[in-house]
């Protein structure tokens, strides 16, 4: 198992694993040989940055039986989802911006993320396993009151992709079986969300080949898995938002009103 992290160091954009608060420098390509460099790097010298950088950012709806049950709508028969703009993408630990002509409700919703680890089209699902580099902690932020600001029109699209509303990290994790584990969601401490990832209706692999069948997926792509009970609104002034996933981290970020 390692924790794969991107930062920022003297003006530098650079990557590694995280060992306890060492950072291990490495060179290449994250996701295609990577090479330690032998330099060792303090976590707390570095600014943290989104772990890649994905050409698309796939969000799920609707994938867990538990959420499916308290919505009483059906259980989808194949992947919901919609796409979130890469823009969208902020670091670990930053400030979210509310967009300044909104004063609806903005909701938290603390998910796993997959990260894809080299090309992947009309995968099975045993070749899916394979491009599959790992796993992060992703809030999936959401404007909600634009979802259904125009009656003709589900805005699903526009209401995640405002700037700022796609933290993940701080790290992927790869070496590790997620569908033992829970995703946490704390507000001001608060724990807000706790759900098992077993209760996903379309697993990691299977959600991987089933996209596939869609769109070539490309090393550092993000397929945020949906969330389950407990969204909920942030009502401010200043609220931090921590997502949880042991074996993984914690993705902490403020929300400023």
């Amino acid at each position: 198992m390692a924790h794969w992290i991107r930062y920022r160091h003297r003006g530098e954009i650079g990557f590694g694993t995280l060992d306890g608060e060492i950072i291990r420098e490495h060179s290449g390509d994250m996701f295609a040989t990577p090479r330690p460099s032998g330099r060792a790097i303090a976590r707390a010298e570095v600014e943290l940055l989104a772990p890649t950088s994905p050409s698309k950012i796939i969000a799920l709806w609707n994938n867990f039986h538990a959420l499916a049950a308290k919505l009483a709508v059906p259980e989808p028969a194949e992947p919901l989802y919609l796409l979130k703009a890469p823009s969208s993408v902020t670091a670990p630990e930053a400030a979210i911006a509310r967009p300044g002509f909104y004063d609806g409700k903005i909701v938290y919703e603390g998910e796993l993320g997959i990260v894809i680890g080299r090309t992947c089209r009309h995968a099975t699902r045993d070749d899916a396993a394979a491009c599959i580099f790992g796993y992060t902690c992703v809030n999936d932020v959401t404007a909600a009151d634009i979802i259904s600001k125009d009656k003709t029109f589900a805005q699903w699209a526009r209401a995640k992709s405002f700037d700022g509303f796609c933290p993940f990290g701080p790290v992927i994790a790869t070496g590790i079986d997620p569908s033992s584990l829970t995703v946490r969601t704390l507000l001001d401490g608060v724990e807000r969300q706790s759900y098992a990832i077993a209760d996903m209706i379309f697993g990691a692999e299977d959600l991987v080949s089933r996209l596939s069948q869609d769109m070539t997926l490309f090393p550092g792509d993000l397929i945020c898995c949906g969330t389950s009970l407990g969204v909920g609104s942030i009502k401010g002034p200043h609220n931090v938002m921590t997502v949880v996933i042991d074996g993984i981290g914690e993705l902490r970020n403020e929300l400023r009103q």
